[in-house]
């Protein structure tokens, strides 16, 4: 057994980490700077609270043997959703989600610690019926482990937060050798739930009228005969499945099941979500339906990183941050100001960064000694990947606004936390890589 010592660590990961907290704070700082020159905001400071205090965490936690977290995982699970309960009831709505725990401007969004709750909890539990994860029962029983922290978080509402658990789980059960068709079947499944619950907003806004997939979609007699003749369908296929054994008699069941519970799905879809959040998935298709609206903020953002060409304007001489056109632009938008400022040439060192946590991350993942270091890895490290992916992409205006933060840049505690705990997570199963 090979002892640890104080610098046993991914010193990659901790560099980037690092670097990135500290690009992070200036870009915060120049997000409070306004065109005058005159620092409005004192949000930067706060960052630099919240960086040092995470690399303290990153630092502790490398030191938390990870089983034993093993063996608090439904403990820190159940506090978690008991902290998710607390807020529906008592806390504070900022920008229109009640997604807030604290006092004034002290407190926490226990939904971003749910994450790697949700995470440590799943891969116990997936470790755990490891020899029976290539059945529908496993898949099913983790499923509701992702959806009860999911549903509590579109109560708020936070459909950005509630999307960031979904690859989560998809990375911890492909890592857990789950079957790509179950679960391919359930990522259609969603996949049709979102598309079927925007689709007639998005041709009402496009035809200006009723279409007549609108009424299919929303009328009560459509729907219900559309939603029989699926029934049917897969009843019919999987009848045809066990009498002749043929495999497209199985896709057809596989396909039609599918279509049914994105067809219901999209019913809820409707009915949880607000009107503005179905707005963001219009917009991101064509921001000029409604530029002075919900288009603002992509047009916005994409005009700034248009702006930045290859170098960028330089450090505080963005014109789109400082003249308070960017919306967000502190938390949301941070990689908008980065690339106006710092230009191609800035974005490039932040995506390589990120890369290099990624593949370090990926790399620990494979020299995990046991299975549920395996599996808690691939959960961190997906849900670092969904999180760079959309942040800058939804920057760039090639992914809808969902409000998802990007990880040691945008301003907050409770993301910043939350990551920096994760890779101490991280350095941990890389330190006990040779124990035995």
């Amino acid at each position: 057994m090979r002892e640890k010592s104080l610098f046993n660590m991914d010193i990659y990961i901790f560099l980037s980490a690092l670097a990135l907290m500290v690009i992070g704070i200036l870009f915060i700082y120049s997000s409070g700077v306004s065109s005058e020159g005159v620092v409005f905001s004192n949000e930067y400071i706060k960052q630099i609270i919240w960086a040092v205090t995470g690399l303290a965490l990153l630092i502790g936690f490398s030191y938390i043997d990870y089983n034993r977290l093993r063996d608090y995982s439904v403990y820190i699970y159940g506090g978690c959703i008991l902290l998710l309960l607390i807020t529906l009831l008592f806390g504070q709505r900022v920008n229109g989600a009640k997604a807030w725990l604290g006092i004034g401007q002290l407190g926490i969004q226990p939904s971003e610690f749910t994450k790697l709750a949700t995470i440590l909890f799943t891969a116990a539990f997936v470790d755990k019926n490891k020899g029976e994860i290539t059945g529908v029962k496993i898949i099913l029983q983790s499923l509701i482990i992702i959806l009860i922290p999911v549903g509590l978080i579109l109560l708020q509402p936070d459909m950005g937060t509630a999307l960031a658990y979904i690859p989560v789980y998809f990375f911890i059960l492909f890592a857990g050798g789950a079957k790509v068709r179950y679960l391919s079947f359930f990522l259609v499944s969603g996949l049709l739930m979102i598309l079927l619950g925007v689709l007639p907003e998005i041709e009402k806004e496009i035809f200006l009228e009723n279409p007549p997939l609108l009424l299919l979609l929303t009328e009560k007699t459509f729907f219900s005969w559309l939603l029989g003749a699926l029934v049917i369908i897969s009843a019919l296929a999987v009848a045809g499945y066990m009498v002749f054994k043929k495999g497209y008699f199985y896709w057809l069941s596989w396909a039609a099941l599918a279509g049914c519970l994105g067809l219901l799905g999209s019913r809820v879809f409707r009915h949880v979500l607000k009107s503005y959040q179905i707005k963001r998935f219009i917009v991101f298709l064509d921001p000029g339906i409604d530029p002075k609206g919900a288009g603002w903020n992509v047009i916005q953002s994409v005009t700034a990183v248009g702006s930045g060409g290859l170098t960028g304007k330089g450090f505080l001489q963005g014109t789109q941050s400082h003249y308070r056109f960017l919306p967000q632009q502190s938390t949301d938008f941070i990689f908008s100001i980065l690339a106006e400022e710092w230009g191609f040439l800035g974005g490039l060192v932040v995506f390589t960064l990120f890369l290099i946590i990624l593949i370090r991350s990926m790399s620990i993942v494979y020299q995990a000694k046991d299975n549920y270091a395996y599996l808690v890895g691939a959960g961190i490290t997906g849900m670092i990947f969904f999180h760079t992916l959309v942040n800058i992409g939804m920057a760039m205006g090639i992914m809808p606004i969902t409000g998802i933060p990007l990880f040691f840049l945008s301003y907050g505690g409770s993301s910043l936390w939350m990551v920096a705990v994760s890779l101490g997570i991280l350095q941990n199963i890389y330190a006990r890589r040779f124990s035995y």
